[in-house]
């Protein structure tokens, strides 16, 4: 009961704080919503009504605990740039993002793991070299970089995969998408050639931020397995004859998979989070660009807003991960 109310707590603080930092960032911003609102060539009279209409001449501790006694509500308050609720904007834009960083994470993790367990099989062999080698450049190569060459090469050039977007738009009008996921959605409808547009379209983006989420997946296991391989009882297992790859699976895995279940866990969040360039680079409708255009236009109920939900993600994912790292490993929930 204890670790429970415990972590309510700490969910809490860490959202409050993440809140009030944003709010005295927004503050700071050079960006005048009013004048995004009225216009370049808008009168002194028209700018301070617009300031009015939404809070601005307040001071902002006023603004700040306006918007937490909404916040109280369900009300994430109205969004400066589109003029409507915050809310329904990151419900519409919250299925995109996790359609997009799931499906990456399974593709990303099954890679990174793999190719972490071959380098640790035999350590400084060519296999390791490639291995290390091929996660460095994941870790070096600029992500918006990579999405417009794959754009330019796979969809401009080859047509291999679907452009921008989450969908032709012959689809988008004909059918509806009741959950926000284009594969679940296209799928129920029973249009073979929606769900192939959808899936089409993923590919690009899917692989950019799989790419991107392997390469720390595959450093951090083969890592974890190294340090686990130096061990006393995987040296006298060694010693009387054991062969290296039985010991790596049969004893070793088992005994970093929390660790790991950790990694991805976090490797998923920071997908959920982080995929702002990709999702500006594809056009992908989900938080990443709404956080984007709401920064641009110093929107800061939405940006506010999505800040929230990100960390709420950030912090609800890492609590899921130690829970099922305690169940695997109960040395892992020691730790934490």
């Amino acid at each position: 009961m204890k670790v429970a109310v415990s972590g309510v707590l700490s969910l809490a603080v860490t959202l409050f704080g993440l809140l009030l930092f944003t709010f005295l960032l927004t503050t700071l911003s050079p960006v005048d919503p009013a004048l995004r609102i009225a216009g370049d060539h808008a009168s002194e009279s028209s700018l301070a009504q617009v300031r009015s209409d939404l809070g601005l001449d307040q001071p902002w501790p006023s603004r700040f605990g306006h918007y937490l006694n909404n916040l109280r509500q369900g009300d994430l308050g109205v969004s400066i740039t589109s003029g409507q609720p915050v809310l329904d904007g990151l419900s519409r834009a919250l299925p995109a993002t996790l359609e997009l960083a799931t499906l990456a994470i399974l593709l990303g993790s099954s890679l990174g793991l793999s190719l972490g367990l071959l380098a640790a099989w035999r350590p400084g062999g060519w296999v390791d070299a490639l291995v290390r080698l091929f996660s460095l450049i994941g870790y070096s190569v600029p992500i918006f970089w990579l999405g417009l060459l794959m754009l330019l090469l796979f969809y401009a050039r080859l047509q291999w995969a679907g452009g921008p977007g989450r969908l032709d738009d012959v689809f988008l009008y004909t059918l509806e998408f009741p959950s926000g996921l284009m594969l679940w959605d296209t799928w129920r409808s029973g249009d073979s050639g929606a769900l192939a547009n959808a899936f089409g379209h993923l590919v690009l983006p899917v692989l950019v931020l799989a790419f991107y989420s392997m390469a720390g997946i595959c450093r951090m296991t083969r890592s974890a397995l190294l340090g686990e391989m130096g061990k006393e009882y995987v040296v006298t297992a060694l010693a009387k004859g054991a062969g290296r790859g039985r010991v790596l699976l049969r004893h070793v895995l088992p005994n970093v998979a929390g660790t790991l279940v950790i990694v991805v866990a976090l490797s998923y969040a920071a997908l959920l989070e982080g995929s702002i360039l990709t999702e500006t680079v594809f056009a992908w409708p989900g938080i990443g660009r709404y956080l984007t255009t709401a920064l641009f236009a110093g929107d800061v109920p939405a940006i506010l807003g999505s800040t929230l939900l990100i960390g709420l993600c950030f912090v609800v994912i890492n609590g899921i991960a130690d829970v099922l790292a305690g169940m695997i490993d109960p040395r892992t929930r020691s730790v934490s």
